[in-house]
């Protein structure tokens, strides 16, 4: 989690730009835009929930898989959890 903590401005402000999009896809839906227009918005939507995931996964990969810190076990249930993650997140 430290890596999280370390990078937590960071974060927010690509949540923050999400929910940004993710208005402007209410409101296109709202005013009944070109469906053309709608998709763009949701790909660029899902583009950055990628981006956040991406960048959230390599904290995790290097703060708790390849650290030096920790002990086997630890590291082991740290790649469980990972593998886990990674089934949820391709369903």
């Amino acid at each position: 989690m430290v890596h999280t903590v370390a990078d937590k401005k960071k974060l927010i402000v690509r949540v923050r730009r999400m929910i940004g999009q993710l208005e402007a896809i209410e409101k296109a839906l709202e005013q009944e835009q070109d469906c053309s227009l709608v998709l763009h918005q949701i790909a660029g939507c899902r583009g950055a929930m990628n981006g956040l995931m991406s960048e959230v996964l390599e904290g995790h990969v290097r703060s708790h898989l390849l650290s030096k810190n920790g002990n086997k076990e630890k590291h082991t249930q740290a790649a469980e959890d990972l593998i886990e993650l990674v089934k949820s997140y391709l369903k």
